[in-house]
């Protein structure tokens, strides 16, 4: 998937999607441990970029909410501190 039809998805959907994509890569890890050989091994590399991409938008928008909630207190403590004066 691409990384912008990822970031319009909602986080349940991209836990949702991150659950699906390790059960697969799981069966297919187990394929190749059992000696079978997987039906698409470029898949692997695909789902492994994919989960990555996806822990990668959850984390940047962890970091932009709490950069928001930096932005606010730090304005509300500038007000603040010019009713003080």
């Amino acid at each position: 998937m691409k990384a912008k039809e990822l970031r319009s998805m909602n986080d349940l959907d991209l836990d949702n999607k991150i659950s699906e994509l390790k059960k697969e890569l799981m069966k297919s890890n187990s394929q190749i441990a059992t000696g079978t050989l997987p039906k698409s091994p470029g898949k692997l590399k695909e789902m492994k970029r994919t989960i990555a991409k996806i822990l990668t938008i959850k984390h940047e928008k962890i970091l932009d909410m709490s950069k928001s909630k930096l932005e606010s207190n730090s304005n509300k403590s500038k007000e603040a501190k010019k009713r003080n004066e």
